[in-house]
C-alpha cells in the first residue's frame, strides 16, 4: 500500500512540476500580444498553449492564454487592425538623402606653430555627433562648418549638437594650420548620402511609398543617418557582385536621370516617401503579423535588367518578440541563385508573398550564408506608413 501512496506522489509531484514549468515557459515565451482582423475571430493555438474567443469587437481587448485548456499562463492583449491593401514594388529605386544637420564622421589633428592640435578633440566632439547651428545659425552643408570656421579669426565658436537623441552646446576654438595659414576645426562632416534599395510597397489610400525595411546608416558611424529630406530617383541595375559565403555581393546599381519622388522618414524599419506619379499594379492584402507562417513563399526583386521578377523561397522562423529581424529566409529558386548568390545588398525592401499577401520584405543577408536572410513584417512597415501620412506626423515623433 505504502509503495502504491509513494507512486502516485511521485506522479503527481511529476506533473505538478510539468504544469508549474509549462505555465513559466509560456508566461516568458509566448506573446504578450496578437494581432486578428477586424470581424474574425481571435484562435491562439501553440503546443499546449490556447485561447480563443468569438468575432473580434471594434477595439482592442484581451485574453487568457492557457496551459492543456485548463492552467491559466498569462494574459495577451489582442490588437484588432483593419485590413489594408497595397500595391507591391520589387522595383529598385536611387535613394538620395540629405542629413539632418551634418554627422560628423572622425576627427583629424592640425600641424600648427604650436605643434599637433585637434580642436574637435579639446571641444570634446564625438564620431557620430551631429551638428546642428553654428553660432546660432542653422547648419545643413558642409561648407557651412569650413566657412564659420575660416572666418572665426581664431575666436571660439559655439556649436549646438545632438548626442544620442539629446542637444547640447559645445565650444570650438579654430587653430591656425602652419600648412596653409587658414584656421581650422579638424573635423571630418558628411552632409548627404547615396545609394539603391527596392521599393517594397506604395498604399494608395494615404500616398505613402516605403522601402529597404531597414535604415540607412552612415558607413563610418554605423549610426542611423538623421535626415532632413531626400529624393528617390530612377535607377539602373547594370550588374551584380555574385555573394559567397563571407562576403555579400551587391547589385551595381546607377542612378538615371529624373526624380520620381520625396524622401521623408529613414528610420530601423525603413526608408519611407511619396512617389510624384501613382504606379501601376493591383492591390494585394496585407498579412497581420499572425497570418504569417513558416513555409513557402515568394520574393519579388530586380536583379538584372528584366525588371521585377518572383523567386521563390521558404520562411524558415518567426520571431514575434523582435522589432526589426521578424523572420528568418532561405533562397531556394536555381535561378536566382544562379544570379547573384541569394541574398545580395540592393535586395532590401524586396517584397515577401505568401497566400496571396504581402507578409515582410528582406532586410538583412547572413554573411556566412548567402543564400538566407532576415525579413521584417509588412505590418510594422505599413503601419509605420498610416503613422507618417497622419497630420500630426513629423520625423521627430
Amino acid at each position: 500500500m505504502r509503495q502504491v501512496i509513494r507512486f502516485f506522489s511521485a506522479v503527481a509531484l511529476m506533473l505538478s512540476v510539468g504544469i508549474f514549468s509549462c505555465v513559466a515557459y509560456g508566461e516568458i515565451q509566448l506573446p504578450d500580444e496578437y494581432c486578428v482582423v477586424a470581424g474574425s475571430g481571435a484562435e491562439i493555438g501553440e503546443s499546449v498553449f490556447s485561447a480563443s474567443a468569438a468575432a473580434s469587437p471594434q477595439g482592442d481587448y484581451e485574453l487568457e492564454v492557457k496551459a492543456f485548456g485548463l492552467f491559466p499562463v498569462k494574459t495577451a492583449r489582442v490588437k484588432v487592425s483593419q485590413r489594408r491593401y497595397v500595391t507591391v514594388g520589387g522595383g529598385i529605386f536611387g535613394i538620395r538623402l540629405y542629413t539632418r544637420g551634418v554627422l560628423i564622421v572622425g576627427s583629424e589633428e592640425i600641424d600648427t606653430a604650436a605643434g599637433a592640435v585637434s580642436p574637435a578633440a579639446r571641444a570634446g566632439l564625438k564620431k557620430g555627433d551631429i551638428i546642428l547651428e553654428i553660432n546660432g545659425a542653422p547648419v545643413s552643408r558642409n561648407n557651412d562648418i569650413s566657412s564659420a570656421v575660416e572666418s572665426s579669426g581664431g575666436d571660439e565658436i559655439e556649436l549646438l549638437i545632438e548626442r544620442a537623441g539629446k542637444r547640447q552646446t559645445v565650444s570650438l576654438l579654430p587653430v591656425r594650420s602652419r600648412t596653409d595659414k587658414k584656421f581650422k576645426a579638424g573635423l571630418w562632416v558628411r552632409d548627404s548620402s547615396a545609394g539603391i534599395g527596392t521599393v517594397t510597397f506604395y498604399d494608395r489610400k494615404n500616398g505613402i511609398f516605403a522601402g529597404l525595411g531597414h535604415a540607412v546608416c552612415d558607413v563610418d558611424t554605423g549610426e542611423v543617418l538623421p535626415i532632413s529630406g531626400g529624393d528617390a530617383v530612377n535607377a539602373a541595375i547594370k550588374g551584380c557582385y555574385k555573394g559567397k559565403d563571407g562576403s555579400p555581393g551587391e547589385l551595381c546599381g546607377v542612378f538615371a536621370p529624373g526624380e520620381i519622388g520625396e524622401l521623408y522618414e529613414n528610420c530601423g524599419i525603413g526608408v519611407y516617401g511619396a512617389f510624384e506619379a501613382l504606379p501601376q499594379g493591383e492591390e494585394i492584402p496585407v498579412a497581420i503579423i499572425d497570418e504569417v507562417k513558416t513555409g513557402k513563399a515568394q520574393i519579388i526583386s530586380t536583379v538584372d535588367g528584366n525588371g521585377p521578377q518572383y523567386y521563390d523561397i521558404e520562411i524558415t522562423k518567426l520571431y514575434t518578440k523582435s522589432g526589426q529581424r521578424n523572420m528568418t529566409v532561405e533562397v531556394c529558386d536555381e535561378r536566382l541563385i544562379e544570379k547573384t548568390g541569394g541574398i545580395v545588398q540592393g535586395m532590401s525592401g524586396s517584397p515577401i508573398i505568401q497566400n496571396g499577401m504581402l507578409v515582410g520584405a528582406v532586410t538583412h543577408v547572413f554573411v556566412n550564408d548567402p543564400r538566407k536572410g532576415y525579413a521584417i513584417f509588412a505590418q510594422t512597415m505599413t503601419d509605420e506608413a498610416e503613422r507618417i501620412s497622419s497630420p500630426g506626423y513629423s520625423d521627430a515623433a
